[in-house]
C-alpha cells in the first residue's frame, strides 16, 4: 500500500476530525519513521504496537467522528512515555493528520514526548507519569457505571508499572467492584524488579479478575482475548513480547 500524505486534512486535531487515512498495519513501521529525534523511546513504543493497533482496527469502538461520542469505548495509554507507536496508529486511522507527524516533539507541535489530550483528538488521557492510568480507569469504570453507560474502557500499562502501589490499590478495587466494562491490558517485556509469585495474570486473578496470557505479537490471539466474556469480573490481558522491548 502506498503511503498518502493527508494534505486536504485539517492541521489543528482539537478543533475538527480527519477523515480516515486509510493505511493498514503494515504502513506503520514507516509512520514511526517521519517521528524523528532523541527522545523517541523507540523500544517502548515497539512494544505496545501490535496491542494499539489490534485495539483501534479490531476492538474500540471509536473512530475520527465518534471521539466526542459519550458512549464511545476509552482508551487510556498510561504507558505514556513511548507515544510514538501511539501517534502512528492514530494516524493511520485518521484522528491526527499524518503530516503532523513531522512535527513529534518540536515546540510548536501538538505531539509531545508525552501525549497530551488537550491537544491530540481522541487522546483520553495525558499521560507518562506511570502508575496513573490504572486508577483513573477505574474511575472512569465507575464514573460511565453511575450514568448507565455500557462503553468499554482499555488501560494500556506495562509489566513494571505494575509495581506502583497505586495500581495494586486500583487491582484490589476493581476486582471486589466486579467492574466488568474495564479490560487492562499488560505489556509484558520482563522489566518488572520483583515480579509476581506465579505471574502477572495470578495477581490479578487472586482479586477476582478474569485473566489470560497471550503473545503480544498475535494479533488473532490478542483479539480474542480482549473480546472475551468476563460478566462480573474485570479483564486482564498480559501481552508477552520479547524481554527488554
Amino acid at each position: 500500500m502506498r503511503l498518502r500524505l493527508q494534505t486536504d486534512l485539517v492541521t489543528d486535531p482539537t478543533t475538527a476530525s480527519a477523515p480516515p487515512a486509510q493505511l493498514g498495519y503494515d504502513e506503520l513501521p514507516r509512520l514511526i519513521a517521519l517521528m524523528t529525534g532523541d527522545e523517541k523511546h523507540s523500544q517502548s513504543a515497539d512494544s505496545t504496537l501490535d496491542v494499539l493497533w489490534v485495539l483501534y482496527d479490531r476492538v474500540l469502538n471509536v473512530a475520527p467522528a465518534t471521539a466526542d461520542d459519550p458512549d464511545r469505548d476509552r482508551f487510556l495509554l498510561s504507558k505514556g512515555h513511548g507515544p510514538t507507536a501511539y501517534y502512528a496508529v492514530l494516524a493511520a486511522k485518521g484522528f491526527i493528520p499524518i503530516e503532523t507527524l513531522h512535527t513529534f516533539g518540536a515546540f510548536d507541535s501538538p505531539l509531545g514526548y508525552h501525549p497530551d489530550r488537550m491537544l491530540i483528538r481522541g487522546v483520553e488521557i495525558s499521560s507518562g507519569s506511570l502508575g496513573h492510568g490504572l486508577p483513573i480507569g477505574v474511575g472512569v469504570a465507575l464514573g460511565l457505571h453511575a450514568q448507565e453507560r455500557r462503553s468499554r474502557i482499555v488501560v494500556l500499562v506495562g509489566d513494571a508499572e505494575l509495581e506502583e502501589g497505586s495500581n495494586h490499590e486500583a487491582i484490589a478495587l476493581a476486582g471486589r467492584m466486579g467492574l466488568d466494562r474495564l479490560t487492562v491490558v499488560v505489556v509484558d517485556n520482563r522489566s518488572a524488579t520483583y515480579g509476581w509469585p506465579g505471574g502477572i495474570a495470578a495477581r490479578f486473578e487472586l482479586e477476582g479478575w478474569a485473566a489470560a496470557a497471550v503473545d503480544g505479537r498475535d494479533h488473532d490471539a490478542l483479539a480474542a482475548a480482549l473480546t472475551a466474556e468476563h460478566h462480573g469480573q474485570p479483564n486482564v490481558v498480559v501481552a508477552q513480547v520479547e524481554r527488554g522491548a
